[in-house]
């Protein structure tokens, strides 16, 4: 029962972060000019599919997830040198925020900060909640 609980709450908690760093993500896509604020965004890209597939598979270690979530990442930015989802985005535009259009290995290196980076945190914040509920009444 407490299990069942603690990953109910894990999976609204990974639901509230996966809305912020989409919502924040977005912001700076279309708030914040120059090469660093791309390079940010490309990180919470791979933080958020960390994220999302945290939700969907709530029990596979973090590690696989970071893998995972750098894999897709890397996967889709290598698709852009097909020109596949560069044509994509002419004929439907909101797919240039998924795909990208144009492939640089800068964005790789976004992408491994943004796994490193997530994994680390889902691992402290995790223990940290546990260490929380030890200490609570019961």
């Amino acid at each position: 029962m407490a299990f069942s609980k603690t990953l109910k709450t894990r999976r609204i908690a990974l639901f509230i972060a996966a809305t912020d760093i989409a919502v924040l993500g977005l912001a700076i896509h279309f708030f914040v000019p120059g090469e660093m604020a791309s390079l940010i965004t490309d990180g919470l890209y791979t933080v958020l599919l960390y994220l999302v597939l945290a939700l969907i598979l709530p029990k596979v270690a973090r590690h696989w997830l970071a893998l995972a979530a750098f894999a897709i990442s890397t996967l889709i930015e290598c698709a852009q040198l097909s020109g596949v989802p560069e044509q994509l985005a002419v004929s439907f535009p909101p797919s240039r925020l998924i795909l990208g259009t144009t492939f640089s290995a800068l964005d790789l290196i976004a992408y491994a900060v943004g796994a490193v980076a997530v994994y680390y945190a889902d691992k402290l914040l995790s223990q940290r909640a546990v260490q929380w509920r030890a200490a609570q009444p019961e």
